[in-house]
């Protein structure tokens, strides 16, 4: 029979502590999170100042301007079988069709788009403001409200028509028919041209269709749209050319007015707004070598507000005083504590990465959290918790401080290549074949080993299709059709 007891055990045991809490906390923080943080905790702790230096808070916008690259290397070979979007969106060119012009600037790889919505007004918002400029019935207005609800941000119609119209009851009762007729002959007028289509061939034709039939090539455009787009994606040029009957300079043209249409027209409205990050590091070549410095626009500008913390006394009654005084000593100590682990750890890639930064990504040295753990002395888990969400700033770009981590592969002579050195190598292969015989996985694999690089066929296939680039007989293909 079981009895009650006591018994006395003695242990260890781990306790986060809030200040430890605390420390990890802001230690995997970004920069800007960290700053939100900070203005957030000098609202509610009366101990917490910002320093007056001419910075609010610590953060300067100049270093905004600093964008991620997390790989600055060129772009892959692109394949024959692509998606017409993607034919399309590669083919685009300064003329599109409409008036919402929306020119490229810079080559294919490096294309920028300069129209851009600057009050942030998203595609609905613009479509809507174009209904209520449009002499429409109630009724009218509300099927079209529904359709362009059913737009996405790429300016195309996702829903069926049944569903649409299912929506506007019990408040309106319609027909297939009528949603049809609104989405025709309202919602597919509105800017941008291409508006609403319910594929590509249909986007394509209503952009077409705003273009003076006497334009050399524009029956053969619009045959093209209808029933040819797959086909030119798969570069079957001669196969098109022969159904539509056209000669050389017909369908060249064609392929000119098919080419100067946005796949795309809602993104010239809606175009996202540029995602921009705050280097944490910043590491730059020096006669005596890499220097690594912090960003001080990162760091809070923050301190100890001494005036009230000389007034409190001994008395029970500034308990809540004392308390925020100790939250603001812990916080301090915290930030602290984050600069010194983020100088580490970054010195510390830094010294293992010299040569992907003096020649590049073909140079990058295998390498794990362990090896910087054990060399800062410091647990993988703070290194994981540091290299989050951190950019470190270099002569070759802005990368996250993860990027700097990869597996390697065993080298015949003992030394291990880092895998994004691989798949560089790879890309540099394949950029420098002859198009009309293209490199074969097999092929690779035996130029890597003759580096020294023993890669079986099946991991340099894996590396291939992980960075988009198609196969040998695909890029074969492509290459014909160029010619």
């Amino acid at each position: 029979m079981l009895k009650p007891s006591l018994q006395l055990k003695l242990g260890q045991q781990l306790t986060m502590t809030p200040q430890l809490q605390q420390a990890i906390r802001l230690l995997q923080l970004p920069a800007l999170e960290l700053q939100a943080h900070i203005r957030e905790l000098l609202e509610t702790n009366v101990m917490l100042e910002p320093m007056d230096d001419g910075h609010e808070e610590g953060l300067d916008t100049t270093t905004l301007e600093h964008a991620a690259a997390p790989e600055p290397a060129e772009a892959p070979a692109e394949g024959p079988r692509e998606s017409a979007v993607e034919v399309l969106d590669e083919g685009w060119g300064e003329h599109s069709v409409g008036p919402a012009e929306t020119p490229w600037s810079g080559d294919d790889d490096d294309r920028q788009q300069e129209f851009a919505d600057s009050a942030g007004q998203s595609l609905q918002e613009y479509l809507l403001w174009q209904l209520e400029l449009v002499k429409l019935a109630p009724r009218e207005l509300a099927i079209a409200r529904a359709i362009v609800d059913a737009i996405s941000d790429d300016g195309y119609l996702t829903e069926p028509l049944e569903e649409i119209a299912n929506t506007l009851r019990p408040e309106i009762h319609c027909e297939t028919a009528e949603v049809a007729t609104a989405l025709a002959d309202v919602v597919q007028a509105l800017d941008p041209p291409g508006i609403g289509a319910r594929s590509v061939g249909e986007c394509i034709e209503l952009q077409l269709r705003q273009l003076d039939p006497a334009i050399p090539g524009f029956n053969a455009a619009i045959e093209i749209a209808r029933h040819h787009l797959e086909r030119i994606a798969g570069r079957e040029l001669a196969v098109v050319k022969r159904e539509l009957r056209a000669s050389d300079e017909e369908l060249a043209s064609a392929l000119a007015l098919v080419r100067s249409c946005h796949p795309r027209p809602g993104a010239t409205v809606s175009a996202g707004s540029a995602e921009y990050v705050v280097p944490d590091v910043f590491v730059r070549r020096t006669e005596h070598g890499w220097a690594v410095e912090i960003n001080s626009a990162t760091m809070p500008r923050v301190r100890l507000n001494q005036s009230y913390a000389s007034l409190i006394g001994r008395n029970s009654t500034h308990a809540t005083m004392r308390a925020q005084l100790q939250e603001a000593r812990w916080l301090l100590k915290s930030l602290e504590i984050r600069h010194e682990t983020l100088i580490k750890v970054a010195r510390s890639i830094v010294e293992r990465q010299t040569a992907f930064l003096e020649h590049g990504e073909e140079h990058m040295r295998p390498m794990i959290l362990k090896d910087i753990a054990e060399a800062i002395g410091m647990h993988e888990s703070t290194i994981s918790r540091v290299t989050s969400g951190k950019y470190m700033h270099t002569p070759r770009g802005v990368f996250e401080l993860r990027y700097f981590f990869s597996s390697h592969v065993e080298g015949a002579d003992g030394s291990g290549t880092s895998s994004t050195a691989i798949r560089a190598k790879i890309r540099k292969l394949v950029k420098d074949e002859e198009a009309e015989s293209p490199l074969s996985d097999g092929r690779i694999a035996e130029l890597l080993s003759a580096e020294g690089i023993p890669v079986a066929r099946r991991t340099v296939a894996k590396y291939r299709e992980a960075m988009g680039i198609p196969p040998s007989n695909e890029r074969r293909r492509a290459g014909l059709g160029q010619m």
